[in-house]
């Protein structure tokens, strides 16, 4: 069997990676910007990226203890709160010393979190994987097992034509010999032969 090989793009290998660092950077990059056009020292604001972060985390863990619990869901909520943790804080504060902090602290969790379902995606293509060859190596058994048989039943059905062939030219032969009785044929238990009759008539 031939299959097609498709080389994936290193741009598509690498992007699943780098998603969370690139989304921690960009939620940083946002913050800062945020903090420049009036968000440092704002209370307001404080308050409102704080509560936002706590309804977020809360939101995950209704989603992971609920009856119907959704990991997704769960990891999307506990995603969001901690980014708009990192984003209130990288707003709220003077420096980057904490921000930055909370910046790898946060690629770090993020990772840790992939971490897991990256195994998880590639303990299952694994398995996929050798299923599929299994099945494709037991499909090809049986049609090597299945060639076979067809060419020995064509070997046996040529070589059975040849032989009643050749055993049908020596009984003709035979026949056109002196001394030749179908009936010694017929005794051994072989057909009586078309020719057998014409034989005895001539005889006769």
């Amino acid at each position: 069997m031939n299959e097609q090989i498709v080389a994936r793009h290193w741009l598509a290998i690498i992007a699943p990676k780098a998603a969370p660092a690139v989304a921690t950077s960009t939620v940083l990059i946002l913050a800062r910007i945020w903090n420049a056009n009036g968000a440092q020292h704002s209370l307001g604001n404080a308050v409102l990226m704080t509560a936002l972060s706590l309804a977020a985390g809360a939101a995950g863990v209704c989603a992971s203890i609920g009856r119907a619990g959704d990991p997704v869901i769960a990891g999307t909520a506990f995603a969001a709160s901690g980014g708009l943790a990192l984003a209130g804080v990288a707003g709220y504060a003077n420096g980057l010393s904490l921000p930055l902090l909370l910046w790898v602290l946060t690629t770090a969790i993020a990772y840790g979190l992939a971490a897991r379902y990256w195994r998880t995606d590639r303990r299952e293509r694994v398995a996929y994987e050798r299923h599929v060859s299994d099945r494709r190596e037991e499909r090809a058994h049986i049609e090597r097992v299945e060639t076979i048989r067809g060419t020995t039943q064509i070997e046996v059905a040529r070589t059975g034509a040849a032989y009643a062939e050749q055993l049908a030219q020596a009984l003709i032969t035979r026949a056109a010999l002196p001394g030749f009785d179908p009936g010694a044929l017929e005794a051994v238990g072989l057909p009586q032969l078309p020719f057998a009759d014409s034989s005895k008539e001539n005889r006769a």
